[in-house]
């Protein structure tokens, strides 16, 4: 694996995985006690955490490359043939 390839591989589990952490804990305007503001959607969240969200999809998707590339770099599965 050289390194263009394990930063392609790191950048789809990153988005993957903060696709996946993008819905946790989330309350729309309509959930909560006060939407904050006047004429928003009912359905936009009120603190998505987006801060929070890409820590923890950075950190997951070091683990998630971490996997791959052990695996991709000990043989288990061969891609040349």
């Amino acid at each position: 694996m050289n390194w263009a390839g394990a930063i392609v591989i790191y950048i789809v589990w990153w988005w993957v995985s903060f696709l996946a952490v993008l819905p946790i804990d989330i309350k729309s305007r309509w959930e909560a006690e006060d939407d904050g503001v006047e004429g928003a959607d009912p359905g936009a969240p009120t603190d998505p955490k987006l801060k929070q969200k890409i820590w923890l999809a950075t950190k997951v998707a070091a683990v998630l490359w971490a996997v791959t590339a052990s695996v991709i770099l000990s043989g288990v599965f061969n891609f040349r043939d």
